[in-house]
């Protein structure tokens, strides 16, 4: 008999710090980009080549008074991240990445349902917004499962941007999605 506690209850939360920026863009390309990718669902390894972020990208999220790079750590090793941002009445959850070998396990429910409480609690958001690749159907219909809506408005790639990744094809843009928290 298995008595060890639920994973949910392994985890733990902290803010990230300077020291932990070279360890977040290895997790975040890892997510997102490249053979490591693929074995997890949220590849972009066929839209995308080049990389997902950069050292300067996360260390200015880590800096930034108005946003927090959220980690997830079990045992004390870290497995998922997110960064959210404040933005007056409603915050922006982006750089969401869950270890490729441990996707589809159940987490990313867990750290989105923490980063709304976050947000809620310590900056009083209202909503969380997020930009998706439009293309990324199966992505898309996750977060709508998780109560997020979209919203029809587009915003262009930043095709020409190798700080964002190199398209793989031309009709790549983000959508916005909308939550509402409770």
């Amino acid at each position: 008999m298995d008595t060890a506690p639920p994973r949910a209850a392994r985890l733990t939360f902290r803010d990230a710090t300077g020291s932990d920026v070279p360890e977040l863009v290895a997790l975040i390309e890892s997510a997102y980009r490249g053979d490591a990718s693929r074995a997890g669902w949220t590849t972009e390894a066929d839209l995308l080549e080049g990389q997902r972020t950069d050292p300067g990208g996360v260390a200015a999220v880590v800096r930034s008074e108005e946003s927090r790079m959220l980690l997830v750590e079990e045992d004390g090793a870290l497995i998922a991240c997110c960064q959210l941002e404040h933005r007056g009445t409603h915050a922006y959850f982006g750089m969401f990445a869950v270890r490729p070998d441990l996707q589809g396990a159940g987490l990313g429910k867990v750290i989105i349902a923490e980063a709304e409480r976050t947000v809620r609690a310590e900056w009083g958001a209202d909503e969380m917004h997020m930009t998706v690749i439009s293309a990324r159907e199966e992505l898309i219909a996750w977060y709508e499962r998780r109560g997020y809506r979209r919203t029809g408005r587009m915003s262009p790639f930043p095709y020409g941007d190798e700080r964002f990744g190199i398209p793989q094809r031309d009709d790549l843009q983000f959508e916005l999605l909308v939550k509402e928290l409770a």
